[in-house]
């Protein structure tokens, strides 16, 4: 059982409201205590370490500056929320998060009023912001009321042209609206690319302490005797050619950099801010990411992503591994094929290490990019490059993937350009919840005219469906995969490219064939187990492909048995909606074919563990047991005869 810390003054503390009677110092306190009991609660949990423990302080600050619920404050992402939740109302559960029935482990507006606008994804904070901000002013209003916006993002989110559309518009508006800008110099990999090097120059190119002088002089700002002071510290920074610069272009009032870390720092500039804002202003805050915990500190992600870990040792309490995961078998399957092909290169969005793409940043780093959190650029980015004759890989979740559709349709399909696209992520992924599940990919890509969409049912044939991309010149071409370890089969030496859009046989059997596209292949399998003890021994196909269909082998399927059930780990109107739509066209249901498509349910699942996310799907073996003696009216049989 794990011990937690003593918090005597957190335990005063039911809301936000209840920390504007502490004192500064007290306050300074509190935030220890708070970081103390995150530590704790996600020792238990698991989950986004580093990124709550930077922003202790900033929480703390915020909510005992400004009245929230009421003021809306918008976490960019979200991961980073565990302490905002310990605050508000919340932290008699925090030790339910990211399990089943649990809290989110992200904002969520269906758990609380002070989660004003859900997020999971990275940069739509400002967007956010903006948003309540005009409504304020029209005259909107919530069950709370409308007070202040108030968006935190992150310098990794800032990379995204999603913020500055945002800051543009709001500079143009003209509302009063704060944005804090928590520049951790981390986001989940290291952030790349000219804004990181823009941030970086403002404390790099003189002595920090002489930069957090000056913010201090900053801080006063107005109040007298103050002023001259505050205006030699705004002076100074200008002079040195960072500050505000970018941001005042965009319309906003800069000030900062401030320690985020620092209370004596972020109470007075918050309240001043609070007091004289008139128009957009946004706030500058260094921070560290896993402050105040010396193993997410030295850890080469800052303890982004953790599973359950011991507080002593920081030792992390992971489950043996009995198979390679899908995401090995992807990274080292793709150096493979580049290694004999200098052509290969790799894309990634922020996600190096999620992806598998550090291996390849390693072995290969003039042939592997990570654009920042900007799928958007990144997939065009991919798509010149085929252009241009390489052969890229773009390596994105598929939930991320999402982000990019625009630029999958116009720059990639309608160009017929061979981009070849990794999707990670596939299906349910467990304690992210919905915001992460890769449900929608193959429904939103096996529409497109002339895309190849892939599925693997198993990490060897993972590792043929890189070959196959890579052999691939006509056109664009997807494969994906879950997250998680593989089913455990003989692995390949190397890959061999499959022939486009043929899938293959796994058990024949007869009266019903199950059509699997991607992994839930196993868990047919193990239906079939079972049905063969009730004497129906079902044929099992695998699909591999979506796009195009293996023709001849579905409407063969169809053709030998009474009743065809397709099984794929994704929405309506993906893999089973194109068989549905072959089978109709060739008038196949004319002649009496049963057919049914087991797909995820038109809802949002919220975070559980895999099988379980999959058993409120209705997606487990026994589900597709169940299936199978509905179709055949085994079980209407069995209950007449009792």
């Amino acid at each position: 059982m794990t011990q937690t810390p003593p918090t005597p003054l957190l335990d005063q503390v039911d809301r936000p409201a209840d920390l504007k009677r502490f004192t500064d110092a007290q306050l300074s306190e509190i935030a220890r205590e708070v970081r103390a009991e995150t530590i704790s609660a996600v020792s238990v949990t698991g989950g986004h370490l580093g990124a709550g423990l930077g922003v202790v302080e900033l929480t703390v600050a915020l909510h005992a500056v400004f009245d929230t619920p009421r003021d809306k404050l918008i976490w960019d992402v979200g991961h980073q929320c565990y302490p905002h939740k310990i605050l508000t109302e919340r932290r008699d559960r925090i030790r339910t998060l990211r399990m089943k029935d649990g809290l989110s482990g992200f904002t969520k507006r269906s758990e609380s009023a002070y989660d004003p606008f859900g997020a999971a994804h990275s940069s739509t904070s400002i967007s956010a912001a903006l948003g309540f901000a005009v409504a304020r002013d029209l005259g909107g209003n919530t069950p709370e009321g409308l007070g202040d916006a108030i968006a935190v993002i992150g310098d990794g989110s800032m990379s995204a042209g999603m913020a500055y559309e945002a800051m543009n518009n709001a500079g143009h508006l003209g509302k009063r609206l704060i944005v804090i800008l928590n520049d951790n110099e981390m986001s989940i990999a290291p952030p790349v690319g000219a804004m990181s090097s823009y941030l970086s120059r403002l404390y790099a190119e003189e002595p920090f302490q002489d930069l957090k002088a000056a913010a201090k002089g900053a801080v006063s700002l107005l109040p007298e005797p103050f002023r001259e002071g505050a205006k030699r510290a705004k002076d100074m920074l200008k002079g040195m050619a960072v500050g505000g610069t970018l941001f005042e272009q965009l319309g906003f009032s800069y000030l900062g950099p401030i320690d985020g870390h620092d209370m004596n720092q972020l109470l007075p500039v918050l309240r001043t801010v609070k007091q004289r804002a008139t128009g957009p202003i946004l706030i500058h805050v260094l921070t560290k990411k896993g402050k105040g915990y010396g193993p997410a500190e030295n850890a080469r992600d800052k303890g982004h992503g953790v599973s359950k870990f011991d507080v002593v040792t920081g030792e992390q309490k992971k489950t043996p591994s009995n198979a390679p995961s899908y995401t090995k078998v992807f990274a080292e399957s793709l150096l493979q094929e580049a290694a004999q092909d200098d052509k290969i290169c790799a894309v990634t969005a922020a996600m190096p290490d999620g992806t598998g793409l550090n291996l390849f940043a390693e072995r290969y780093p003039s042939r592997c990019f990570d654009v920042g959190i900007a799928e958007q650029h990144g997939v065009t980015f991919s798509a010149a490059l085929a252009a241009g004759g390489m052969r890229p890989f773009c390596a994105i979740y598929s939930t991320f993937l999402q982000r990019g559709y625009d630029q999958v349709v116009h720059d990639v399909a309608l160009q017929r350009l061979p981009v070849r696209f990794a999707i990670d992520r596939a299906g349910l992924v467990g304690a992210d919840g919905a915001t992460h599940a890769g449900a929608f990919d193959v429904g939103y890509l096996a529409n497109l005219p002339g895309f190849v969409v892939m599925a693997a049912a198993d990490e060897a044939e993972l590792r043929h469906m890189v070959a196959t991309a890579a052999a691939h010149d006509d056109g664009p071409i997807a494969f994906r995969f879950p997250r998680g370890e593989g089913t455990g089969v003989d692995m390949p030496e190397r890959g061999e490219p499959i022939e486009i859009g043929k899938g293959r046989i796994i058990r024949k059997g007869a009266r019903v064939a199950l059509l699997s596209f991607g992994t839930r292949l196993s868990e047919v399998e193990k239906a079939a187990e079972a049905l063969a003890a009730k004497g129906i021994t079902p044929t099992i196909a695998d699909a591999r492909f979506a796009k195009p269909l293996d023709r001849d082998m579905i409407l063969s399927l169809a053709a030998d048995h009474e009743a065809l059930i397709t099984i794929e780990e994704g929405a309506v109107g993906g893999f089973g909606s194109h068989v549905a739509q072959l089978l109709a066209d060739e008038g196949v249901f004319d002649d009496g074919l049963k057919f049914r498509s087991m797909v995820l349910p038109d809802t949002f699942i919220d975070q559980a563990s895999p099988a379980d996310m999959y058993a409120v799907a209705g997606m487990n073996a026994e589900h597709i047991e169940a299936k199978v003696l509905d179709v055949l009216g085994v079980a209407s049989i069995g209950a007449q005869r009792a």
